[in-house]
């Protein structure tokens, strides 16, 4: 470990995203696979695939064998469904915190509060490609723009939070990502930050970035014209209701963007009670089949075990550390009444 010159900071050398791909690579085989869910994700969208997409998974992953069951779980009911629903695989690895907190599996896989991003690289890869070979799209939020380098050749779908809708540097980001992303309305509940976010996400940057190999670049992108409206309510406002979505999709028209709105179903749309996701998801879905054909996604919060618990040395195997969460039991049977 190298100290620098301020006492306050010490640095650890990581492997670059490129040492890691080779290490744990993507084949031919899959990297066609991930290609044509990113293509599915397009399609629904963009309203040329009438299905609907729908991202469910934990709310933040840190316990690899529970995320590769519920995975299985979830492949079985993909397929069943499949006629009606795109299913992606929330596989969250980073969590954004209001203040302090644990970060997720990429900064500190063994939830000590140390950190270790050589080990979290390591396992967030091989769990994404695990989960990814099993033949499932997979969805994630890039909170950090570093490490989409090194996870995002396997992922599907991305989110923009709440709390980075509003960041220049996410924006930038979003612009050169080759998977749709979903800016999320900022955490007062409006919408004008994520229609602005979408607009500068959709268009070419010039910014400063890291090369595969390490190196500091410049980096150019074209646009990304995959963005879309991901709506969660905000500071206890709910904005699933049909006047609300009707709004949505109005602001976007006039702004010249995607009318596409995916509805979070959990956080401030649920008031942070898991339970209420089923209420939403029905409401959603309601008006979707009574002809809202500007609804195009779902986001579930799900695992295996319902609620949450608090980190510890005694954890219920499959249940959240984080959001409380639907039960695998909960969550199959909404989706297969939907």
């Amino acid at each position: 470990m190298l100290s620098t010159a301020v006492t306050h900071r010490q640095e650890t050398a990581l492997p670059t995203p490129a040492e890691l791909r080779q290490r744990l690579p993507v084949d031919e085989c899959l990297a066609r696979q991930v290609d044509r869910h990113r293509q599915a994700v397009r399609s629904v969208l963009h309203g040329t695939d009438d299905r609907t997409l729908i991202v469910v998974g934990p709310c933040s992953i840190h316990d690899e064998v529970a995320a590769l069951e519920y995975g299985e779980k979830l492949k079985a009911l993909a397929d069943a469904v499949s006629d009606r629903f795109l299913i992606v695989m929330r596989a969250y690895l980073e969590k954004p915190r209001t203040t302090v907190g644990w970060k997720g599996l990429l900064y500190d896989p063994e939830r000590t509060g140390a950190g270790d991003l050589n080990e979290g690289l390591l396992r967030s890869r091989r769990l994404l490609l695990n989960l990814a070979e099993m033949g499932l799209p997979l969805a994630t939020e890039a909170l950090s723009p570093f490490a989409m380098d090194y996870l995002g050749d396997l992922v599907s779908w991305t989110a923009i939070g709440a709390r980075t809708t509003e960041s220049q540097i996410h924006r930038e980001m979003v612009s050169g990502l080759p998977m749709p992303a979903g800016f999320k309305n900022g955490t007062d509940g409006g919408i004008s930050v994520a229609i602005n976010a979408m607009k500068s996400g959709s268009h070419p940057h010039h910014h400063l970035g890291v090369s595969s190999h390490g190196a500091p670049v410049m980096v150019s992108t074209r646009g990304n014209p995959d963005t879309h409206l991901v709506l969660r309510g905000g500071r206890g406002i709910t904005n699933y209701d049909e006047a609300s979505i009707q709004r949505a999709a109005q602001s976007l028209s006039d702004a010249g963007l995607c009318a596409a709105v995916m509805v979070d179903c959990s956080h401030d749309n649920a008031c942070k009670h898991a339970e209420r996701q089923i209420d939403v998801a029905r409401e959603v879905m309601r008006q979707k089949r009574a002809g809202n054909t500007g609804i195009r996604g779902l986001m579930l919060e799900s695992f295996l075990e319902a609620g949450r618990q608090d980190d510890g040395n005694d954890l219920r195997y499959g249940c959240s550390i984080t959001d409380p969460c639907l039960c695998w039991g909960q969550t199959e049977a909404l989706l297969r009444s939907l």
